[in-house]
């Protein structure tokens, strides 16, 4: 790798599948606040919604993630409507 070419802030960052717990470790220049210790060492932690090991396009399945409940909010909003179209 060429020295000088990359920012002084250039280092192993963990970085945390919210939907699944996965964490995988990588080089970033991204700010957080957040610190995980990982086998004795802490590690910069950056806390993602999604990553490749929950997204379906990557693990083949179908699987619906929604953290923030939207799905839930509009079926119970709208359950009244989708019991009449059923009758």
């Amino acid at each position: 790798m060429k020295q000088g070419i990359h920012p002084d802030n250039y280092r192993l960052v963990a970085f945390t599948d919210m939907s699944n717990g996965e964490t995988f470790i990588s080089r970033s220049t991204v700010q957080t606040k957040d610190t995980i210790e990982i086998e004795g060492v802490a590690f910069p932690q950056v806390k993602l919604e999604i990553s490749n090991t929950s997204h379906p396009f990557y693990t083949g399945k179908m699987k619906l993630v929604d953290t923030a409940g939207r799905v839930d909010k509009f079926m119970n909003r709208y359950q009244k409507h989708i019991d009449n179209r059923n009758k």
